[in-house]
């Protein structure tokens, strides 16, 4: 064969082989950014369905508890926990923990409303102190074990105001009766359009550790009780072992 001839046609075969080479690998790359394309889509549907699955649809919550979710979010971001009825933040600002729940609790004092935002702060409240709280407030709440104190209403700055008042009374500022008849004055003032100092912030400092563990009456050790639980345990799968014969 005349080699003029069979040079430019073996030139030509190359020139179509690496075409197509290139055509192959081009549709393959694509192919390959189109499987990574649907494969991230999956997992955004994935995660949307997740997160969906975790948050709880507030779409069912009564509106007051609605609207205590959505003023802790504006103000905290997205709640530490959350469940299909309970949305939690943990030491947020001077807060140790907020609740809000799904679930409103009546409350008429000191005028018709409901509960649903629960607010605490370490607190030592004096034993003595207790029944005092109590007449004033049936939703301010002591834990004297762990040294909280809690507010539960239904709007931040009402938390705030139980609270300072329930400081007052506790420090000696203010009896039972005079913190409550300024609870009503001060929600008044501000549903007249005012700024009570009260509804703004907490007026005393935050205390570090309150907690109380109180004291041993009973004259056993931890690991005494221990064993003395262990010993009941044992017992009682012997005594269910026993039964099963």
């Amino acid at each position: 064969m005349n080699k003029s001839i069979l040079l430019p046609a073996i030139l030509l075969a190359g020139a179509a082989m690496m075409q197509s080479c290139n055509t192959s690998a081009q549709e393959n790359k694509t192919g390959m950014d189109d499987k990574r394309s649907m494969d991230d889509k999956s997992m955004d549907n994935k995660m949307s369905s997740d997160n969906n699955k975790i948050m709880p649809d507030l779409k069912s919550w009564p509106e007051a508890s609605r609207m205590a979710a959505q003023e802790m979010m504006d103000k905290y971001g997205n709640p530490d926990a959350m469940g299909a009825e309970v949305l939690v933040w943990m030491n947020k600002g001077q807060w140790k923990s907020i609740y809000v729940t799904k679930q409103e609790t009546k409350h008429s004092f000191p005028i018709e409303h409901t509960d649903m935002l629960k607010q605490t702060i370490s607190y030592k409240v004096s034993p003595d102190k207790y029944d005092e709280l109590g007449k004033f407030d049936g939703s301010v709440i002591i834990d004297r074990t762990q040294g909280l104190l809690s507010a539960r209403c239904d709007k931040e700055a009402n938390n705030m105001l139980a609270l300072n008042l329930a400081n007052d009374i506790i420090t000696g500022k203010k009896s039972v009766d005079e913190a409550r008849k300024a609870f009503g004055e001060i929600v008044k003032e501000k549903m007249n359009g005012g700024n009570p100092e009260y509804m703004q912030k907490l007026t005393f400092p935050i205390q570090g550790s309150a907690g109380d563990p109180d004291m041993n009456t009973t004259g056993l050790s931890k690991e005494d009780a221990m064993k003395g639980s262990k010993e009941n345990m044992q017992g009682m799968k012997t005594e269910e072992m026993k039964k099963g014969k």
